[in-house]
């Protein structure tokens, strides 16, 4: 985690994907290695929301998918 980044909640996912690329950019337009270490540390936080935002939405996907499924397996 980036000290100087608390709170993402108020980003939507797409402005997250857009701060990851546009971060991905700058990393590479730079040679100092001090802000390059600072980039990647403030890009593993933005992927770590991203990954948690997309688990979050395929767990409610999977539950929702899990209940219509109940009634199609038939065992007597």
């Amino acid at each position: 985690m980036h000290p100087f980044i608390n709170d993402l909640d108020h980003l939507k996912d797409s402005e997250v994907e857009a701060k990851i690329n546009d971060l991905s950019k700058k990393y590479w337009m730079t040679y100092n290695t001090e802000v390059r270490q600072q980039i990647v540390m403030v890009l593993d936080t933005y992927r770590e929301e991203l990954a948690k935002r997309r688990k979050v939405e395929y767990e409610k996907m999977m539950q929702s998918q899990g209940k219509g499924l109940d009634k199609l397996i038939n065992i007597s």
